[in-house]
């Protein structure tokens, strides 16, 4: 059959339901395809904004606060942003309509009287009213109370020790650094420099916090709590431990701190090279000007300056407009140019644009040229590797992931690239380092190899819940589909543990969770996407089982949706309004599992095609008069951080409606 006759086709009733116009859907993916193209950066790459809470502002307006540094009309926009978030309850949220956060929540109001709201106005005090009903500072978590500490409004006695003698423990040693995760570990090794420091300045008594202590500050008990059910436990174990720790602070028995302190500052200062900044991520940048300062460097140092713009650079300006009539600050997480890159010219290259059009080949060239190089963090459990593999930022040597990596080589397998032999030199190092970061139970997990000792999350400093870098279903099914395209099979061994750990990680219903998504519906597309590719059986009952669970939680309107909400009860998975991104997932498991024909997959197109705009962009905003502009959809850590990436609701999309063509045809 020809496609002609394959689109006249699809215009009439099939299976007893109208499908869309087979030739609507290919205007669709030729709108979303110039827009895309027209995002596309001089230098060939593409980077939406990253999204996040108010955390980023509240945290910017304490930094300036304790160095007095900062231009005082960017902190007030930064403040008038960081207001925007607030609840209607006078909390702030994770994400959009979520429960109130304390650690956030605690963190808005301390700035907000940093930035002269006084705290009689009526939303701290709501604000005020909303903590203490929800225990108060105490309940705070490790991160926010050390930046209490640092303004005189928590006692470094009463929070968790982060010793920098942590430094010192040798690579084999049970606890030494490099089991924890490794965006922990650029937040942490900071961290322990300003505990061991313990910077503080005085602020006027009008911008204190101690209304916020259940029965006052004086008579809050500012210490851990043990387990009393479970006396005997890793946490009242690891509470002794810091009670001795902090001891021998008081006492200043600290025969190691010098030598700690000096390879902590060597650790930092080598990872402040190649890189756009610590970890290139937002807490680890603002730890890490704290550490600089608190070890002496002064304000023209050249690693403080340096420190310090790349920091600034995550922020954007924004001018007033009909939702904001004042104009506001605001701060990025981080960035992902590489990341956003190997999703658009993936998804482009599945639409169709030819494999040497010379925007192709340009960004092809700008992710080849960002090819790590050089042994980062990753390479003490995998010593014996080539450098290989791709970061998420701009610039980020030391951490390499693997997630970036198998989607940059699925992106630069849609282009016939004039330096094959090179291209060719890059790919073959990239999976090699792939196969070698590969867990022993089979997956893949993100920055490191079989990072996973559970008993890290008890360390009472750890109630940040980031402290593991665990192998997971999402990146493992990116890394069989990427493992397909370059002509690996099920007769592979390394494939064969992939597959089973995908398989022993399925939920009772038949989906798998979304660590770097939200988040069922994201987990199970990548799982089923990686299955197909790599040739497993549509027909066995995984599959179908997981297909019949996305059909299951389709919306109404045809859509299909999740808030972050599922991370906290898992009875509310694949539960939310419909968004573009999760439309696009939803389309592209069913689609993976053999399903062309349902209603639940023309209803999925007509609800793209619905909701495209003329330019061919999709909108995924809160809606007219929202104080967020973006739906979260990205993961950062469960329960703690989300994110919106602006450019999902574009490139996801356009891969949905491609997929779903190339399947009608092959249909036909």
């Amino acid at each position: 059959m020809t496609i002609q006759q394959a689109k006249t086709q699809s215009a009439a009733p099939r299976f007893g339901r109208m499908d869309a116009a087979l030739g609507d859907v290919e205007a669709a993916i030729h709108r979303s395809s110039d827009y895309l193209l027209s995002l596309q950066h001089p230098e060939g790459y593409w980077g939406g904004e990253l999204e996040a809470d108010a955390m980023l502002e509240a945290d910017y307006i304490f930094l300036h606060t304790l160095l007095e540094s900062g231009d005082p009309g960017r902190l007030k926009r930064a403040c008038t942003e960081m207001m925007r978030y607030q609840k209607d309850d006078g909390s702030w949220s994770l994400y959009p309509g979520g429960d109130g956060n304390i650690s956030l929540s605690v963190k808005c109001y301390f700035s907000a009287k940093l930035m002269n709201i006084p705290a009689t106005d009526p939303r701290l005090v709501k604000c005020r009213e909303w903590i203490l009903t929800h225990g108060g500072v105490t309940e705070c978590n490790t991160f926010t109370k050390m930046y209490l500490c640092a303004l005189g409004q928590y006692d470094y006695d009463a929070v968790p020790a982060i010793p920098p003698e942590i430094v010192l423990f040798p690579n084999w040693f049970y606890f030494n650094i490099y089991e924890i995760s490794a965006w922990s570990r650029s937040i942490l090794v900071p961290l322990a420099i300003i505990y061991a420091k313990k910077p503080y300045k005085k602020i006027p008594p009008e911008h204190s916090i101690d209304e916020l202590f259940v029965g006052g500050r004086a008579n809050s008990n500012l210490r851990l709590h043990w387990d009393r059910r479970n006396f005997i436990s890793w946490r009242n174990f690891f509470i002794v431990i810091d009670r001795v720790t902090h001891w021998f602070e008081a006492v200043h028995i600290r025969p190691l701190r010098t030598l700690a302190l000096k390879k902590a500052e060597k650790w930092m200062l080598d990872r402040l090279e190649m890189t756009d900044g610590l970890g290139a991520i937002y807490p680890a940048m603002l730890n890490a000007i704290i550490a600089l300062r608190c070890l002496g460097y002064s304000e023209d140092d050249p690693q403080v300056i340096r420190a310090r713009d790349e920091f600034e650079k995550l922020g954007i300006e924004a001018p007033a407009s009909d939702v904001m009539p004042e104009p506001t600050f605001r701060m990025q997480p981080c960035v992902s140019p590489v990341w956003d890159t190997g999703q658009a010219l993936y998804a482009l290259g599945e639409a169709g644009v030819p494999r040497n059009d010379p925007r192709m080949l340009k960004a092809a060239d700008w992710l080849l040229s960002k090819e790590v190089r050089h042994k980062g963090d990753w390479s003490v459990k995998v010593p014996n590797t080539e450098p290989g593999g791709w970061y998420f930022e701009h610039n980020n040597e030391f951490y390499p992931d693997t997630d970036d990596t198998a989607q940059v080589l699925l992106a630069l397998s849609k282009v016939d690239n004039p330096r094959e032999r090179y291209q060719h030199q890059v790919v073959q190092r990239a999976i090699e380092w792939e196969f070698a970061m590969q867990c022993r139970n089979g997956g893949w997990g993100s920055f490191d190899k079989d990072n996973t000792k559970m008993i890290f999350q008890y360390i009472p400093f750890a109630d940040h819940n980031a402290m593991l870098d665990p192998p997971t279903v999402d990146i493992t099914g990116r890394m069989l589909e990427m493992l397909a395209c370059y002509g690996y099979t099920q007769q592979d061994k390394r494939v064969q543990k992939a597959i089973k750990f995908i398989l022993s990680e399925q939920e009772p219903d038949g989906s798998w969770f979304g660590r770097w998504g939200v988040n069922y519906i994201y987990g199970t597309f990548l799982v089923l996407r990686g299955l197909d590719a790599i040739g497993f059986d549509h027909n066995e009952p995984q599959v179908q089982q997981a297909a019949e669970w996305i059909r299951m939680v389709q919306n109404s309107d045809g859509g299909w949706g999740e808030t972050c909400g599922s991370y906290e009860d898992p009875n509310t998975r694949g539960v939310g309004p419909s968004t573009p991104s999760q439309t696009a997932w939803a389309m592209l498991a069913l689609l993976a599992a053999g399903d062309d024909r349902s209603d639940s997959v023309a209803k999925g197109v007509r609800w793209l095609l619905q909701r495209q705009l003329k330019d061919g962009s999709w909108d995924e905003s809160m809606g007219e008069g929202s104080k967020r502009e973006g739906i979260i959809t990205g993961t950062g850590f469960p329960k703690v951080f989300y994110l919106a990436y602006t450019m999902y609701r574009q490139y996801f999309p356009l891969m949905a409606l491609t997929s779903y063509v190339r399947a009608i045809e092959r249909a036909s």
